[in-house]
């Protein structure tokens, strides 16, 4: 019917057509589609017995393995509000998250409901929901327009917020996600998924599912249990955002992987360097996407060759190249700010498209996204002539020095090369003088990493060249691996003294005297 999605007509098929085939891989092994989609419908009756409605946020809590894609499913099959939450929240991020998406009931584990305790009036635990037959048993179908997924931002900026998405836009990302797919999933296919099932790998899976393929989960990178699938071929696809991607290969040393056949990425900027060693290990084989929680994957795209094309050209990497907008979607730059060199304004990228959020929901309440509105994603980035979309960092991010806007991520694309060990940040700290200082933090860099950078620092734009440099023991990151500016400014701050003015320095804090 026209405006309706009853997610029971649209699931059971696949668990008649795949029955036997594998489904999920996890530590405990091997789970079929007739498996998977009868104890989601378990998970489903379970909730229509405790009174769920359509729209109504429902948390799942699970870490990656059978038991989460099953409680996902088992959600959206009541026309719930799924609201996946991550793992490696604190119990004071989960508390906020409860409180601001007003979730009474939760779908997790044992671990989950010990952590969970007094935070929501209803827990349903995964090992005591039994299976249950799919397929014409009447499970509604929901508006199109209701409440089909919540996800909460990481938090990087501030509290987290819930990002509220249709059931609508959710299936429309579903099908717009496998219609980009270089390689369609089918039988035989399987990729290897280790980020947060509560993001990312949620989206893979569904598509992966759809077609007939499979999915191995595992709960977080660990690399002497990476390498040996790698090696085996046990997945033909993987998953890998720059951070995973990073540490699979510090790992795999001069390893090579030619039967992985796919390695997507995104989320966050593929450095050159890295790009370089990922193609060593796998070949020319990474696809690059850009997608955000507001609007899931795709917004953008380039295909394996496209990617290896960019990396391979002559074009100076200053931003992010992320591809061409994937079908239907329409990117708007507010300029802002002039393009390094190329004559192409950079400014703030707008986005709209059918599959992007409803709005958004904080402790103040919910504000819907108007008919016919942009989302702003607080990124800066520019068009190219090409019409391919490159990112330049965030809004927010940006460094005010001096009478001068600077990115810094262009600040650490330019210097990264330089620095083959180690990794490094730029930020800005607060100066009376310039407004912003441009500082490099560093970490696991060799001594004398800062003599490294000078020949790459004289190069550059007057204006855009740091003046503090300090070494950190590590560059804080979020629950998803991504690195926090603001939780690194604060740490430099705590713990060293900026002499201000025309020359500024940093000198460590003394120790507090005891007594």
């Amino acid at each position: 019917m026209p405006g309706l999605i009853c997610w029971e007509n649209e699931l059971a098929p696949l668990a008649l057509r795949h029955a036997g085939r594998t489904a999920v891989t996890d530590r405990l092994g091997d789970v079929t589609f007739d498996e998977l989609f009868t104890r989601a419908a378990g998970v489903a009756g379970r909730l229509m017995d405790a009174g769920v409605s359509p729209g109504e946020p429902v948390a799942t809590f699970l870490p990656n393995g059978r038991s989460a894609v099953w409680a996902s499913y088992g959600t959206v099959l009541t026309g719930a509000a799924e609201t996946p939450l991550n793992t490696l929240l604190s119990r004071g991020e989960i508390a906020h998250c409860l409180r601001t998406a007003g979730i009474r009931r939760v779908v997790t584990d044992a671990a989950g409901a010990a952590l969970l305790d007094g935070l929501a009036p209803e827990i349903h635990r995964v090992e005591e929901i039994g299976a249950a037959k799919l397929g014409g048993t009447g499970l509604p179908a929901v508006p199109d327009g209701t409440w089909g997924k919540i996800v909460f931002t990481s938090g990087t900026t501030g509290a987290p917020k819930g990002i509220v998405h249709t059931h609508g836009g959710r299936w429309t990302a579903n099908v717009l996600l496998r219609a980009t797919l270089q390689i369609a999933p089918g039988p035989g296919s399987k990729v290897l998924l280790m980020t947060p099932f509560s993001h990312g790998s949620s989206l893979l899976s569904a598509a992966f599912l759809d077609g007939g393929a499979a999915v191995f989960l595992l709960d977080g990178v660990d690399t002497a249990v990476v390498l040996p699938i790698l090696d085996a071929a046990w997945v033909d696809q993987v998953f890998a955002p720059p951070t995973v991607l990073a540490k699979i290969l510090a790992a795999s040393g001069s390893r090579t992987f030619p039967r992985i056949r796919t390695v997507f990425t995104g989320t966050a900027p593929l450095a050159p360097e890295l790009y370089a060693k990922a193609r060593r290990a796998f070949g020319p084989v990474v696809r690059l996407t850009y997608g955000k929680s507001e609007v899931f994957n795709p917004i953008a795209v380039l295909t394996p060759e496209e990617t290896d094309a960019w990396y391979s050209g002559p074009e100076p990497k200053q931003g992010a190249c992320v591809g061409w907008p994937a079908s239907g979607v329409e990117i708007r730059i507010e300029p802002t700010v002039q393009g390094e060199g190329k004559g192409e304004e950079a400014g703030r990228v707008l986005l709209r498209t059918r599959h992007m959020l409803a709005g958004h929901v904080t402790e103040q309440g919910f504000t819907p996204l108007a008919a016919g509105e942009f989302h702003e994603t607080g990124d800066i980035g520019r068009i190219d002539a090409l019409g391919r979309l490159h990112l330049c960092g965030r809004e927010g991010d940006l460094i005010k020095t001096g009478g001068y806007r600077v990115s810094p991520d262009e600040v650490e694309s330019y210097l990264r090369p330089a620095l083959p060990q180690g990794e490094l940040l730029v930020v800005g700290l607060p100066s009376a003088y310039w407004g912003e200082v441009i500082t490099v933090a560093a970490a696991g860099a060799p001594p004398g990493w800062q003599e490294m950078l000078a020949p790459a620092l004289e190069r550059m734009t007057p204006y855009k060249r740091p003046r503090l440099f300090v070494t950190l023991p590590e560059l804080p990151r979020n629950g998803m691996g991504k690195i926090v500016r603001s939780r690194a400014r604060t740490t430099i701050a705590e713990e060293y003294v900026m002499t201000d003015g025309p020359k500024v320095s940093l000198a460590r804090r003394e120790p507090p005297r005891p007594g």
